[in-house]
C-alpha cells in the first residue's frame, strides 16, 4: 500500500459534500483496500465554516473560505467542485487544472454549457476533469459510456434523466393528481426546489444530455441547438388517455444516430408500459444505451441525493487516485471533440399524440382528421369523450397517428390553430 495518502480539496460542503464526508469516514478501511492507499480531506472551502451541520467537516480538514485557495495549496492532489453555479466554479477548476491539480465535478449545468473549452484545458495540461456524478447521480452512466461500451457504435441513448419530473409525473399517474399538486408535493419532500423551472421544463435534462451526448458520440453538440420541452403542459386528463393507450407520459432525454447524422432532444413522450422506461417510478432515473455490439444496455437507480452523487463523485475520486493513471476525460483522444453533424429536429420521425379542445358541434373532428391528412400524417386511432372538469360546450378529441415527420407536424398544427373551433392550444406529445 502507498504511504501516502490522496488529498483532496472539498469546494461546497452542502448535501452532497457531507454525504461524501461520510462515507469516507465510514469506509476508510474498504476504500484503502480497494485503491492502496488513503483517501483524506486536506481541506474544505464553505461559505460559513462555523455552520453547524448534520455532517461535521473531517478532523485532518482545514475550513477555509475562498474555495480558490484549493487550487494552489501544495496539500491537495484533487479538487472536488460541489459548489454548483457557473462562473465560480469555472474559475476554480481553470485554476486547479493548471496548477496541476486533477478534479472532480457534479457541475452538469457548468459542463453543458462551458465543457467544450475546459476539457480542452485538462486535456492541454495533462489532467483528470472527471464528472460522473454529473450525470443521473449515482448511476455510473459515464464510466459506462467512456469504458464499458467504448468498443460499440451507440445507435442511441435514451433516458429519465430527472427526478423531480418523474416525481412529479408518477405521482400524477399514480395518485391523480394535478400538476400543481404534485409539483407541491415533489417541493414538500426536496425533490423539487423552490423554484424548479431547471427541473420541469427540462433544462436539467438537457444539461445531462448534452454531456452523454458527447461521451456516445465524440461530438460536441451545443446546448444551445437541442430542442427541450417541458413538463408543465402535462394535464392528468394527458395521462388518463396516455393509458388508455397502454402508455405512460415520461420526461424523455434522447440522442439517435440516424445516417451518421445526431437527433436530439428533451420532451415529453409516451411510452408503452412494456418498456422498462415506464417503469420507472418517483424520484429515479433510468438510462437505455443501445450499442451495435452489445445491444441495449439498461442502467437504472437513484438520480440524485447526498449518498448516491457522493457515491459517483468518490468513484471518480478513486479512478483519478490510481497510479499511473492517464486520464481519460471525455472517453477519446482529441483535445476538441469535432462539432456535431445535426438532423434538424423538423427532420424527426415518431408516432404522435394530439389532443384537441374544440367545440361540440359536427364535423369538427372529420375537419381535424382531414388537417392532419393534408399534411400527409396518417390516424391509427382517435377518441372523443366528455371532460368533465371541461366547459359543457367543449370536448377533447384525442388521436394517436402513426409515423409522421416533425415538420408535418408543424404544417399540420399551424392550421389547426386557426381554426374557430379550436379552443385551446392543442397538445401534441412524440410516442417512443
Amino acid at each position: 500500500m502507498n504511504s501516502r495518502p490522496i488529498r483532496i480539496g472539498l469546494a461546497g460542503f452542502g448535501t452532497v459534500g457531507q454525504g461524501l464526508a461520510a462515507i469516507l469516514a465510514e469506509s476508510a478501511d474498504w476504500i484503502a483496500r480497494r485503491l492502496g492507499r488513503q483517501v483524506e480531506v486536506a481541506a474544505v472551502a464553505a461559505r460559513d465554516t462555523a455552520k453547524q451541520r448534520a455532517v461535521k467537516p473531517p478532523a485532518s480538514a482545514r475550513m477555509v473560505t475562498d474555495p480558490l485557495a484549493l487550487a494552489e495549496a501544495p496539500d491537495v492532489d484533487i479538487v472536488v467542485e460541489l459548489m454548483g453555479g457557473l462562473d465560480a466554479a469555472s474559475e476554480l477548476i481553470r485554476r486547479s487544472l493548471t496548477s496541476g491539480k486533477h478534479v472532480v465535478t457534479a457541475n452538469k449545468r457548468l459542463l453543458a454549457e462551458k465543457g467544450v473549452e475546459l476539457f480542452a484545458l485538462a486535456a492541454s495540461t495533462g489532467m483528470g476533469l472527471y464528472y460522473e456524478a454529473s450525470v443521473c447521480g449515482g448511476i455510473p452512466i459515464v464510466q459506462t459510456l467512456k469504458e464499458s461500451l467504448a468498443g460499440n457504435h451507440i445507435l442511441a441513448v435514451t433516458g429519465i434523466l430527472n427526478g423531480t419530473s418523474n416525481f412529479i409525473l408518477s405521482r400524477m399517474t399514480q395518485k391523480g393528481l394535478s400538476y400543481a399538486d404534485a409539483l407541491k408535493k415533489a417541493q414538500e419532500k426536496g425533490f423539487a426546489e423552490a423554484d424548479p423551472t431547471l427541473d420541469v421544463e427540462g433544462f436539467d435534462a438537457a444539461h445531462k444530455l448534452t454531456l452523454l451526448i458527447r461521451l456516445a458520440y465524440g461530438r460536441d453538440y451545443p446546448l444551445s441547438q437541442l430542442p427541450v420541452t417541458g413538463i408543465t403542459g402535462i394535464t392528468p386528463l394527458d395521462i388518463v388517455y396516455a393509458r388508455e393507450f397502454g402508455c405512460e407520459i415520461k420526461l424523455i432525454g434522447q440522442a439517435k444516430l440516424i445516417d451518421g447524422r445526431i437527433l436530439a432532444g428533451v420532451s415529453p413522450m409516451l411510452l408503452s408500459t412494456s418498456y422498462l422506461l415506464a417503469q420507472v417510478q418517483g424520484a429515479f432515473n433510468a438510462v437505455r444505451v443501445v450499442g451495435d455490439a452489445a445491444g441495449p444496455v439498461t442502467l437504472h437507480g437513484q438520480g440524485a441525493g447526498g449518498r448516491p452523487t457522493a457515491s459517483a463523485v468518490l468513484a471518480d475520486i478513486m479512478a483519478l487516485a490510481r497510479e499511473g493513471l492517464v486520464p481519460n476525460n471525455t472517453g477519446f483522444p482529441e483535445k476538441t471533440l469535432p462539432a456535431a453533424d445535426i438532423l434538424p429536429p423538423a427532420e424527426e420521425v415518431s408516432r404522435r399524440y394530439f389532443r384537441f379542445t374544440v367545440e361540440d358541434k359536427p364535423g369538427v373532428l372529420a375537419a381535424l382528421a382531414k388537417a392532419l391528412g393534408d399534411a400527409g400524417i396518417s390516424i391509427s386511432q382517435a377518441v372523443q369523450k366528455v371532460d368533465p372538469d371541461a366547459e359543457e360546450s367543449v370536448v377533447p378529441i384525442v388521436f394517436m397517428t402513426h409515423e409522421a415527420r416533425q415538420k408535418a407536424v408543424d404544417q399540420a398544427l399551424d392550421a389547426i390553430r386557426t381554426f374557430p373551433s379550436v379552443k385551446a392550444e392543442p397538445i401534441h406529445l412524440r410516442v417512443l
